[in-house]
Protein backbone atom coordinates (compact mmCIF):
# COMPACT_ATOMS: atom_id res chain seq x y z
CA UNK A 1 0.00 0.00 0.00
CA UNK A 2 1.62 3.09 -0.77
CA UNK A 3 2.44 6.02 1.78
CA UNK A 4 0.23 8.58 -0.87
CA UNK A 5 -3.20 6.43 0.28
CA UNK A 6 -2.40 4.39 3.53
CA UNK A 7 -4.50 6.09 6.46
CA UNK A 8 -2.07 9.16 8.42
CA UNK A 9 -0.98 8.93 11.74
CA UNK A 10 -0.35 12.54 13.37
CA UNK A 11 1.86 11.91 16.97
CA UNK A 12 5.45 10.83 17.05
CA UNK A 13 5.58 7.43 18.84
CA UNK A 14 7.04 8.39 21.64
CA UNK A 15 3.82 10.71 22.31
CA UNK A 16 1.58 7.84 21.59
CA UNK A 17 3.20 5.59 24.37
CA UNK A 18 2.73 8.06 26.43
CA UNK A 19 -0.33 8.51 25.95
CA UNK A 20 -1.24 5.09 26.74
CA UNK A 21 0.93 4.71 29.59
CA UNK A 22 -0.94 8.55 30.68
CA UNK A 23 -4.18 6.02 30.23
CA UNK A 24 -3.19 3.46 32.18
CA UNK A 25 -2.17 5.34 35.35
CA UNK A 26 -6.00 7.06 35.11
CA UNK A 27 -7.41 3.64 35.45
CA UNK A 28 -5.31 2.63 38.03
CA UNK A 29 -5.96 5.43 40.34
CA UNK A 30 -9.98 4.91 39.74
CA UNK A 31 -9.39 1.34 40.53
CA UNK A 32 -7.33 2.47 43.66
CA UNK A 33 -10.19 4.49 44.47
CA UNK A 34 -12.69 1.54 43.51
CA UNK A 35 -11.03 -0.72 45.58
CA UNK A 36 -10.59 1.54 48.70
CA UNK A 37 -14.59 2.23 49.02
CA UNK A 38 -15.17 -1.70 48.49
CA UNK A 39 -12.72 -2.52 50.92
CA UNK A 40 -14.16 0.11 53.38
CA UNK A 41 -17.96 -1.22 53.10
CA UNK A 42 -16.70 -5.09 53.70
CA UNK A 43 -14.51 -4.34 56.93
CA UNK A 44 -16.75 -1.58 58.53
CA UNK A 45 -20.26 -3.53 57.36
CA UNK A 46 -21.82 0.50 56.20
CA UNK A 47 -23.82 0.03 53.61
CA UNK A 48 -26.93 1.93 54.68
CA UNK A 49 -28.38 4.40 52.43
CA UNK A 50 -30.43 3.78 49.05
CA UNK A 51 -26.89 3.64 46.52
CA UNK A 52 -25.45 0.92 49.32
CA UNK A 53 -28.08 -1.08 50.83
CA UNK A 54 -27.10 -3.93 52.12
CA UNK A 55 -24.03 -4.70 50.49
CA UNK A 56 -22.16 -7.25 51.36
CA UNK A 57 -19.58 -10.19 49.37
CA UNK A 58 -20.59 -13.32 49.86
CA UNK A 59 -19.39 -16.79 48.58
CA UNK A 60 -21.62 -17.77 46.21
CA UNK A 61 -20.65 -14.64 44.31
CA UNK A 62 -17.02 -15.32 44.55
CA UNK A 63 -17.24 -18.92 43.39
CA UNK A 64 -19.39 -17.59 40.50
CA UNK A 65 -17.38 -14.33 39.72
CA UNK A 66 -14.33 -16.85 39.58
CA UNK A 67 -15.91 -19.57 36.98
CA UNK A 68 -17.15 -16.99 34.84
CA UNK A 69 -13.90 -15.66 35.07
CA UNK A 70 -12.34 -19.45 34.02
CA UNK A 71 -14.91 -19.70 31.18
CA UNK A 72 -15.55 -16.61 29.29
CA UNK A 73 -11.61 -14.70 30.09
CA UNK A 74 -9.62 -17.30 29.92
CA UNK A 75 -10.97 -20.05 27.28
CA UNK A 76 -12.77 -18.53 25.20
CA UNK A 77 -10.87 -15.00 25.10
CA UNK A 78 -7.77 -17.48 24.80
CA UNK A 79 -9.71 -18.78 21.62
CA UNK A 80 -10.46 -15.64 20.29
CA UNK A 81 -7.21 -14.38 20.25
CA UNK A 82 -5.78 -17.87 18.42
CA UNK A 83 -8.85 -16.99 16.24
CA UNK A 84 -7.35 -13.64 15.19
CA UNK A 85 -3.81 -15.00 14.94
CA UNK A 86 -4.51 -17.08 12.27
CA UNK A 87 -6.82 -14.50 10.27
CA UNK A 88 -3.77 -12.09 10.67
CA UNK A 89 -1.35 -14.82 9.24
CA UNK A 90 -3.79 -15.58 6.55
CA UNK A 91 -3.92 -11.76 5.89
CA UNK A 92 0.15 -11.83 4.84
CA UNK A 93 1.93 -11.16 8.82
CA UNK A 94 4.81 -13.10 9.43
CA UNK A 95 6.14 -14.19 12.80
CA UNK A 96 7.41 -11.44 13.51
CA UNK A 97 4.97 -8.59 12.79
CA UNK A 98 2.75 -10.98 14.65
CA UNK A 99 5.03 -10.96 17.54
CA UNK A 100 4.77 -7.19 17.60
CA UNK A 101 1.00 -7.09 17.50
CA UNK A 102 0.33 -9.49 20.72
CA UNK A 103 3.12 -7.65 22.48
CA UNK A 104 1.88 -5.07 25.22
CA UNK A 105 3.80 -2.55 22.21
CA UNK A 106 4.67 0.10 24.69
CA UNK A 107 8.38 -0.57 24.31
CA UNK A 108 7.74 -0.32 19.91
CA UNK A 109 5.33 -0.61 17.45
CA UNK A 110 5.90 1.27 13.83
CA UNK A 111 1.89 1.20 12.81
CA UNK A 112 3.25 3.02 9.85
CA UNK A 113 5.65 0.46 8.37
CA UNK A 114 2.57 -2.15 9.24
CA UNK A 115 0.64 -0.26 6.57
CA UNK A 116 3.13 0.30 4.21
CA UNK A 117 3.29 -3.73 3.84
CA UNK A 118 -0.37 -4.82 4.93
CA UNK A 119 -3.91 -2.80 3.26
CA UNK A 120 -5.47 -1.35 6.32
CA UNK A 121 -9.25 -2.57 5.27
CA UNK A 122 -8.62 -6.20 5.94
CA UNK A 123 -6.97 -5.30 9.64
CA UNK A 124 -9.69 -3.36 10.18
CA UNK A 125 -12.21 -6.07 9.65
CA UNK A 126 -10.04 -9.10 11.52
CA UNK A 127 -9.71 -6.38 14.41
CA UNK A 128 -13.38 -6.14 14.50
CA UNK A 129 -14.21 -9.75 14.08
CA UNK A 130 -11.88 -10.78 17.15
CA UNK A 131 -13.31 -7.83 19.22
CA UNK A 132 -16.81 -8.27 18.25
CA UNK A 133 -16.98 -12.19 18.08
CA UNK A 134 -15.33 -12.44 21.63
CA UNK A 135 -17.80 -10.24 23.05
CA UNK A 136 -21.04 -10.71 21.50
CA UNK A 137 -21.91 -13.94 23.27
CA UNK A 138 -21.22 -12.68 26.71
CA UNK A 139 -23.10 -9.48 26.28
CA UNK A 140 -26.40 -11.36 24.64
CA UNK A 141 -26.33 -13.96 26.81
CA UNK A 142 -25.97 -11.06 30.19
CA UNK A 143 -28.82 -8.67 28.49
CA UNK A 144 -30.86 -11.08 27.58
CA UNK A 145 -31.03 -12.75 31.11
CA UNK A 146 -30.87 -9.73 32.74
CA UNK A 147 -34.09 -8.25 30.86
CA UNK A 148 -35.68 -11.55 31.64
CA UNK A 149 -35.51 -10.89 35.09
CA UNK A 150 -36.28 -7.50 35.38
CA UNK A 151 -39.58 -9.19 33.36
CA UNK A 152 -40.41 -11.23 35.89
CA UNK A 153 -39.62 -9.63 39.47
CA UNK A 154 -39.24 -5.72 38.47
CA UNK A 155 -37.38 -3.79 41.34
CA UNK A 156 -35.92 -0.66 41.78
CA UNK A 157 -32.37 -2.91 41.43
CA UNK A 158 -32.86 -3.70 38.33
CA UNK A 159 -32.48 -0.41 36.89
CA UNK A 160 -29.96 0.83 39.37
CA UNK A 161 -27.69 -2.15 37.96
CA UNK A 162 -24.32 -1.21 39.36
CA UNK A 163 -22.47 -0.96 42.89
CA UNK A 164 -24.73 -3.52 44.74
CA UNK A 165 -24.39 -6.26 42.78
CA UNK A 166 -21.09 -5.82 40.56
CA UNK A 167 -18.68 -3.96 42.46
CA UNK A 168 -16.61 -7.10 42.85
CA UNK A 169 -16.98 -7.79 39.21
CA UNK A 170 -15.66 -4.89 38.41
CA UNK A 171 -12.53 -4.64 41.28
CA UNK A 172 -11.31 -8.01 39.77
CA UNK A 173 -11.63 -7.51 36.08
CA UNK A 174 -10.13 -3.60 36.56
CA UNK A 175 -7.35 -5.38 37.77
CA UNK A 176 -7.00 -8.12 35.56
CA UNK A 177 -6.42 -5.96 33.25
CA UNK A 178 -3.89 -3.85 34.75
CA UNK A 179 -1.66 -6.40 35.67
CA UNK A 180 -2.23 -7.80 32.23
CA UNK A 181 -1.22 -4.37 30.71
CA UNK A 182 2.79 -4.77 30.16
CA UNK A 183 2.89 -9.08 29.85
CA UNK A 184 3.90 -9.90 26.48
CA UNK A 185 2.53 -13.34 27.29
CA UNK A 186 -0.54 -15.53 27.92
CA UNK A 187 -2.03 -13.17 30.52
CA UNK A 188 -1.64 -10.83 27.71
CA UNK A 189 -2.91 -12.57 25.25
CA UNK A 190 -5.78 -13.36 27.42
CA UNK A 191 -6.82 -10.41 28.22
CA UNK A 192 -5.72 -8.17 25.02
CA UNK A 193 -4.70 -10.93 22.75
CA UNK A 194 -8.67 -10.43 21.00
CA UNK A 195 -9.33 -7.28 22.11
CA UNK A 196 -6.55 -4.87 21.38
CA UNK A 197 -6.65 -3.55 17.58
CA UNK A 198 -4.07 -3.72 15.32
CA UNK A 199 -4.90 -0.28 13.81
CA UNK A 200 -4.29 1.21 17.37
CA UNK A 201 -1.12 0.64 17.26
CA UNK A 202 1.20 1.47 20.54
CA UNK A 203 -2.62 2.99 22.29
CA UNK A 204 -4.24 -0.75 21.73
CA UNK A 205 -4.02 -1.85 25.20
CA UNK A 206 -4.32 1.51 26.63
CA UNK A 207 -7.75 1.48 24.52
CA UNK A 208 -9.12 -1.75 25.87
CA UNK A 209 -8.25 -0.80 28.95
CA UNK A 210 -10.30 2.54 29.35
CA UNK A 211 -13.68 1.12 27.23
CA UNK A 212 -13.54 -1.98 29.98
CA UNK A 213 -13.14 0.93 33.35
CA UNK A 214 -15.37 3.20 31.74
CA UNK A 215 -18.03 0.46 31.61
CA UNK A 216 -17.00 -0.21 35.18
CA UNK A 217 -17.78 3.55 35.79
CA UNK A 218 -21.28 3.13 33.98
CA UNK A 219 -22.46 1.20 36.75
CA UNK A 220 -21.80 3.59 39.17
CA UNK A 221 -23.61 6.07 37.49
CA UNK A 222 -26.14 4.11 36.74
CA UNK A 223 -27.07 3.28 40.32
CA UNK A 224 -28.63 7.16 41.29
CA UNK A 225 -30.35 7.14 37.29
CA UNK A 226 -31.56 3.80 37.89
CA UNK A 227 -33.16 4.93 41.28
CA UNK A 228 -34.44 7.99 39.42
CA UNK A 229 -36.45 6.09 37.06
CA UNK A 230 -37.28 3.52 39.08
CA UNK A 231 -39.33 6.41 40.83
CA UNK A 232 -41.05 7.36 37.63
CA UNK A 233 -42.12 4.56 36.00
CA UNK A 234 -44.25 2.01 36.85
CA UNK A 235 -42.89 -1.68 37.14
CA UNK A 236 -44.01 -3.12 34.06
CA UNK A 237 -41.57 -0.61 31.70
CA UNK A 238 -38.57 -1.69 33.81
CA UNK A 239 -37.74 -4.17 31.56
CA UNK A 240 -38.52 -2.29 28.53
CA UNK A 241 -36.19 0.92 30.17
CA UNK A 242 -33.48 -1.95 30.27
CA UNK A 243 -33.74 -2.64 26.78
CA UNK A 244 -34.02 1.07 25.57
CA UNK A 245 -30.82 2.25 27.72
CA UNK A 246 -28.62 -1.20 27.32
CA UNK A 247 -29.55 -2.85 24.34
CA UNK A 248 -30.26 0.22 22.10
CA UNK A 249 -26.58 1.42 22.89
CA UNK A 250 -25.27 -2.24 22.22
CA UNK A 251 -27.01 -2.82 18.93
CA UNK A 252 -25.74 0.78 17.52
CA UNK A 253 -22.42 0.45 18.98
CA UNK A 254 -22.04 -3.00 17.20
CA UNK A 255 -23.76 -1.94 13.63
CA UNK A 256 -21.42 1.02 13.61
CA UNK A 257 -18.52 -0.74 14.04
CA UNK A 258 -19.36 -4.29 12.07
CA UNK A 259 -20.76 -2.21 9.28
CA UNK A 260 -18.26 0.26 9.04
CA UNK A 261 -15.10 -1.76 9.06
CA UNK A 262 -16.66 -4.09 6.09
CA UNK A 263 -18.39 -1.24 3.95
CA UNK A 264 -17.18 2.13 5.48
CA UNK A 265 -14.55 4.47 3.81
CA UNK A 266 -13.36 5.53 7.07
CA UNK A 267 -12.50 9.40 5.96
CA UNK A 268 -14.01 11.03 9.11
CA UNK A 269 -11.13 11.89 11.54
CA UNK A 270 -12.02 12.10 15.18
CA UNK A 271 -9.52 12.26 18.30
CA UNK A 272 -9.33 9.36 21.06
CA UNK A 273 -7.32 6.81 22.37
CA UNK A 274 -5.38 4.91 19.21
CA UNK A 275 -3.06 5.42 16.62
CA UNK A 276 -5.16 5.68 13.69
CA UNK A 277 -8.87 7.26 14.42
CA UNK A 278 -11.38 7.60 11.78
CA UNK A 279 -14.83 6.55 11.49
CA UNK A 280 -17.26 5.99 8.83
CA UNK A 281 -20.73 7.64 7.55
CA UNK A 282 -21.54 4.34 6.68
CA UNK A 283 -21.40 2.89 10.04
CA UNK A 284 -23.57 6.41 11.35
CA UNK A 285 -26.14 4.97 9.16
CA UNK A 286 -26.10 1.75 10.02
CA UNK A 287 -25.78 1.89 13.89
CA UNK A 288 -29.22 4.82 13.35
CA UNK A 289 -30.97 1.81 11.06
CA UNK A 290 -30.34 -1.18 13.37
CA UNK A 291 -31.01 0.39 16.33
CA UNK A 292 -34.24 1.96 15.28
CA UNK A 293 -35.56 -1.59 13.85
CA UNK A 294 -34.62 -2.84 17.02
CA UNK A 295 -36.09 0.20 19.37
CA UNK A 296 -39.17 -0.49 17.06
CA UNK A 297 -39.61 -3.87 17.43
CA UNK A 298 -39.28 -4.33 21.18
CA UNK A 299 -42.11 -1.29 21.57
CA UNK A 300 -44.17 -3.23 19.04
CA UNK A 301 -43.95 -6.72 21.01
CA UNK A 302 -44.49 -4.49 24.31
CA UNK A 303 -48.01 -3.33 22.65
CA UNK A 304 -46.13 0.50 23.82
CA UNK A 305 -48.04 3.32 23.43
CA UNK A 306 -47.11 6.05 20.65
CA UNK A 307 -44.71 8.13 22.62
CA UNK A 308 -42.40 5.48 23.11
CA UNK A 309 -41.99 5.09 19.29
CA UNK A 310 -41.32 8.95 19.30
CA UNK A 311 -38.21 7.73 22.05
CA UNK A 312 -37.37 4.82 20.20
CA UNK A 313 -36.22 7.36 16.99
CA UNK A 314 -34.92 9.94 19.44
CA UNK A 315 -32.59 6.82 20.81
CA UNK A 316 -31.75 5.56 17.88
CA UNK A 317 -31.12 9.08 16.58
CA UNK A 318 -28.87 10.25 19.52
CA UNK A 319 -27.01 7.15 19.85
CA UNK A 320 -24.56 6.96 16.48
CA UNK A 321 -24.60 10.95 16.96
CA UNK A 322 -22.70 10.40 20.29
CA UNK A 323 -20.67 7.55 19.04
CA UNK A 324 -19.47 9.63 16.32
CA UNK A 325 -18.30 12.61 18.64
CA UNK A 326 -17.17 10.54 21.76
CA UNK A 327 -13.23 10.38 22.25
CA UNK A 328 -12.21 6.78 20.91
CA UNK A 329 -12.18 4.62 23.66
CA UNK A 330 -15.11 6.48 25.49
CA UNK A 331 -18.05 5.72 23.36
CA UNK A 332 -19.42 2.60 25.86
CA UNK A 333 -20.02 4.74 28.74
CA UNK A 334 -21.03 8.20 26.58
CA UNK A 335 -23.92 6.35 24.49
CA UNK A 336 -25.39 3.96 27.79
CA UNK A 337 -25.00 6.95 29.65
CA UNK A 338 -26.51 9.41 27.74
CA UNK A 339 -29.68 7.04 26.97
CA UNK A 340 -30.32 6.87 30.69
CA UNK A 341 -30.71 10.43 30.88
CA UNK A 342 -32.49 10.75 28.03
CA UNK A 343 -35.27 8.32 29.29
CA UNK A 344 -34.98 10.26 32.42
CA UNK A 345 -35.95 13.55 30.66
CA UNK A 346 -39.09 11.11 28.63
CA UNK A 347 -40.07 10.03 32.07
CA UNK A 348 -40.55 13.81 32.96
CA UNK A 349 -42.41 14.49 30.30
CA UNK A 350 -44.95 11.97 29.76
CA UNK A 351 -45.12 10.21 33.32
Amino acid sequence: MSTATRPSITLPNAARAERARAVYRACLYYSIALTAVWAFLITTGVGGGKLFANYKLTLEQIAGTVIFMVIFWVIWSYGWYFFKRWLLRRAGFDREELGAVFSSRLDGFDLDAVLARHPARPIRIIDMVARRGRTLVFIAAGFGYVYVQTQKTPGPESLAFGLQANVFDSILMNWLSLLAFRSNGAFGNIMYGAQARVLDGVQGRANALLIGTLWSAFRFVMIPLGLVLAGMFPPNRYAVLFAFIWITYAVADYATEVFGSIWGRHNIRVWGIGDLNAKSWEGFAAGFVCALVAMVAIAWSQQLPPSWYVLAFVLAAINPIVELASPRGTDDFTMATVNAIVCVAFGWLVM
